[in-house]
Order: C-alpha cells, then sequence, then structure tokens
C-alpha cells in the first residue's frame, strides 16, 4: 500500500501535470455531469499508466497534489485506488465486477505474530465464512493461500492492480491463480502488526457483491456480519496465530482496509510495548515514563514515543506512531490535546489505558533521524535532544520491534 508524503518540490513531468490539472478540475466540478466527465479522463489516464507499469508518474502526481489542493489529493487518490482495487471483468461474453479485499488481523503478543502459507482448513474457514455471513448471493471468491505481513502486501498501485487482475480471474473462472509466493520478503519480528489475507469477490455486473447491499429478506446490516465474520474465524485465527490476542475487522476493499489496520494497530503497539518492559525489567506501568515528539522534514509524519524509568533519563525503549495520507497536524499544534482527534490526544489515551501516568508532549518538530551505524529511529529525550533507546545492560539481548 502507498504513503504518499511529499518530500520533493522538483517540477513534475506532463504526464503527471496532466493528472494533476483533472484532479484538480474534478474537485472544483460543480454538478455530477460534470464530475462524470472529468472522472473518465482522469480514469483513462490513471489506467494507461498502470497498464504500462509507470507508477512514478502516479506517485509524482499525488505528491503534487498534497502539497497545493488536499481536495484535489484525496480526488486523485480515490481515483487511483479504485483503479487498482476493482475491475470490470468480461469471461464467456459475461461482464463481472471484482473488488480486491483485505481482511485484517490485529494482533499483538510478547512472543511472535506468524506469517506465511494458509493451512488448507483455514482457506476453507476463510470461503464458508465469507459465503455465510459477508458475500451477497451469486457471488464467487478467490483467497490466496498466504497470511500477510505489511512487508510483504503490495506496494504501489500498479502492482495492486496486478493482483486483483488475477485474483478476479481466478474467482470467476474457478481456476488456478498465478501468483509466485516463494519469494516473499521476510517479515520484521513485530509485536504488534496486522496480518492480512487477501482475497477477490466478483459479482455478476450490477449486482450485490455484499450482503449489506441486498435487498431484504436477504440484506444483512454490516455490524450483524461482522459478529458473525468474528465468531465464525474465532477459533481458526487462534490456531493460525498462537499466543497472539487479535481483533478481526470486517472484510472491505484492500486499501480502505488496509488503512484502518494500520490505525488500529497503534494503540497495540503501544500496549504491547507496556507488557514487554514490565517482563524484560520488571517495570509496572505506573514506573514508567515517557516522552512523545512529532517527526517530520516539513510536516509531521510520524510521532516517536520514548520509554524511560520514572525518574532516570535514559530513553530504554521506542515507539512509532506514524500518520498517513489522510492525517494532517499543523505544526503550531503538534502537542495538543484539546483536539479529540489529534493524534497527541490518541497517543496520550493510549498511554493512559496502558497505565503509564507520567508524559512529556514536545511542541517542536523533530528531524527524522536515523542511527548512523544501525539505521534505527533516534527518539526523544525530556531536553530535546534525539538518542538512541538503549535497554538495561542485564536485559535479553534478543529485543523485539514494535510498529
Amino acid at each position: 500500500m502507498t504513503v504518499h508524503r511529499s518530500k520533493s518540490s522538483q517540477r513534475a513531468s506532463p504526464e503527471a501535470e496532466r493528472l494533476v490539472a483533472d484532479a484538480i478540475s474534478l474537485a472544483a466540478s460543480g454538478s455530477q455531469i460534470e464530475d462524470r466527465f472529468w472522472e473518465g479522463r482522469l480514469s483513462a489516464r490513471l489506467l494507461k499508466l498502470m497498464t504500462s507499469q509507470n507508477q512514478n508518474v502516479i506517485d509524482a502526481a499525488l505528491d503534487q497534489t498534497f502539497r497545493i489542493n488536499t481536495v484535489a489529493f484525496e480526488v486523485l487518490a480515490d481515483c487511483a485506488e479504485t483503479l487498482a482495487e476493482s475491475q470490470t471483468m468480461t469471461v464467456d461474453k459475461e461482464s463481472w465486477d471484482v473488488l480486491l479485499l483485505a481482511l485484517p488481523i490485529v494482533a499483538h503478543t510478547r512472543y511472535q505474530i506468524q506469517s506465511g502459507p494458509l493451512p488448507v482448513k483455514v482457506i476453507e474457514s476463510v470461503a464458508m465464512a465469507m459465503h455465510a455471513s459477508i458475500a451477497a448471493s451469486d457471488t464467487r471468491l478467490a483467497i490466496v493461500p498466504w497470511l500477510y505481513s505489511i512487508d510483504q502486501m503490495p506496494h504501489s498501485h500498479c502492482q495492486t492492480r496486478i493482483l486483483t487482475e488475477a485474483l478476479g480471474t481466478a474467482a470467476i473462472t474457478a481456476s488456478e491463480m498465478k501468483l509466485e509466493l516463494r519469494n516473499m520478503s521476510e517479515t520484521i519480528a513485530v509485536l504488534a502488526d496486522p496480518r492480512f489475507i487477501i482475497a477477490a469477490i466478483a459479482a455478476p455486473s450490477g449486482s450485490p457483491l455484499f450482503r449489506w447491499q441486498a435487498e431484504p429478506p436477504v440484506r444483512q446490516e454490516r455490524g450483524v456480519s461482522l459478529i458473525e465474520w468474528q465468531t465464525a474465524m474465532r477459533e481458526p485465527i487462534s490456531s493460525l496465530l498462537p499466543g497472539c490476542e487479535f481483533e478481526l475487522l470486517l472484510p472491505e476493499a484492500y486499501f480502505t482496509n488496509c488503512r484502518l489496520a494500520d490505525k488500529q494497530v497503534r494503540p497495540l503497539s503501544i500496549r504491547a510495548a507496556v507488557n514487554f518492559l514490565e517482563t524484560a525489567v520488571g517495570a509496572q506501568p505506573n514506573g514508567l515514563s515517557c516522552v512523545v515528539g512529532a517527526f517530520g522534514e516539513e510536516q509531521a509524519d510520524e510521532y516517536r514515543i520514548a520509554f524511560s524509568l520514572k525518574g532516570s533519563p535514559d530513553v530504554m525503549y521506542g515507539v512509532i506512531w506514524p500518520m498517513y495520507d489522510r492525517e494532517t497536524v499543523s505544526n503550531d499544534a503538534l502537542n495538543d490535546i484539546n483536539d479529540d482527534e489529534s493524534p497527541i490526544k490518541k497517543i496520550c489515551d493510549a498511554l493512559k489505558e496502558a497505565g503509564v501516568e507520567d508524559v512529556f508532549r514536545h511542541a517542536v518538530l523533530f528531524s527524522p533521524e536515523l542511527c548512523d551505524d544501525c539505521g534505527a529511529p533516534l527518539f526523544p529525550d525530556r531536553h530535546g535532544e534525539v538518542v538512541h533507546a538503549e535497554m538495561p545492560e542485564d536485559t535479553p539481548t534478543q529485543q523485539p520491534l514494535f510498529h
């Protein structure tokens, strides 16, 4: 999945400029008929770029709109995501609507979160639960036999569209999907992280994909579908992720659910850090203190949370709270906890819920520095210095990471 945080002010290519112009025009449109005109033109340009695997032009256009027009950025991002995760396919003269789905599992543990091949029994459980609780009648499914970590997911719109097409074809024709799963990147050992099952759902064009789209009496509300999904999948996922606590999110469109899972895991990463420090150094939550600072080049891209023993100036551990495309905070409100939707308020609430009472907030934007030797992120101390997090000497040498 893509996260667009503009870093460069270099002039974009003519192709990117045309995308930007169309996105701005669509954002300024005042009628549905004009919307359709600009949507058609923008979609045609994007589809041509995705077909030729020209992701750099799409990224450049997203970066430029992010800098100059946030509404146009939303328009362009939505259009690119839609083309990447959905298609209309024709097979044997019949038209099908295809949507790529992410089935998120937001997990945390004191041990290890598994990823890799999915057992046949779990795949069968997913298919049964999808047809029983999520998918509308007359739909077809294709499920990738792999439990993905975030590092293994498609990282661009172009790659996502290729996956959508492969899974859509497999779902419609009930054929074997043509995917290379042997050379997946290694998963970083993280104690709070989402895992994903990826699937495609296909329905005859114009008919419902999901139960909540159907007409009564077949129609079922999303909340009911979620409860049934969680109930049906609790045991299969427990066997797949031993020693983990987890939450199952509603199967939904790929990009929406990737963002939602990333956001859901952030408070869990704080809880996992507190649990780990209690085990590793014997520190109770109320015996910890935290320093929180915003990091970024020109705007906040993430917050870094430094953990210390109460009364000690030494940073022994750190957690990163990333921000995503559609999250922003002005540089004069980096430590403002009056807004319930602000990142710093959510961080402080998560620390409080984890039992950490001593929290110091910096009001300045730090440069996102990394250690020159090992590449690890540096974390803020109370004096405003960014330092390497170092566990006490008598703690285990194998240290897990957090989101």
